[in-house]
């Protein structure tokens, strides 16, 4: 039990400083070109790297997986809506599963 509460103030504390370091830190305006792009593909890039191990053990099969991630990554790239995307990845592991 002592243990799990120190592992809970040292999150707490972690996640306390991930939000006011950037605060007191970046005071002043960026003005570099450079590190004001690098901060602004940050959430996606960690994104991707939360969300891509999961995509293709999800499903329990790499194949299945594949397909839906395909599936997923096609209708996206003709600018269609988020629900379609999901239900076209969803539709596209399940038909995979059942025909291979």
């Amino acid at each position: 039990m002592t243990e799990q509460l120190i592992y809970i103030a040292v999150m707490a504390v972690i996640t306390y400083l991930i939000r006011v370091l950037p605060i007191t830190v970046f005071r002043k305006e960026i003005t570099s070109q450079w590190l004001t792009s690098f901060l602004y593909y940050v959430p996606y890039a960690v994104l991707a790297a939360l969300t891509f191990p999961a995509i293709f053990t999800a499903t329990g099969n790499v194949v299945t997986s594949t397909a839906g991630t395909l599936v997923a990554l096609i209708l996206a790239y003709f600018d269609t809506g988020l629900v379609i995307v999901a239900v076209g990845a969803v539709a596209g592991a399940l038909l995979a599963g059942i025909f291979l």
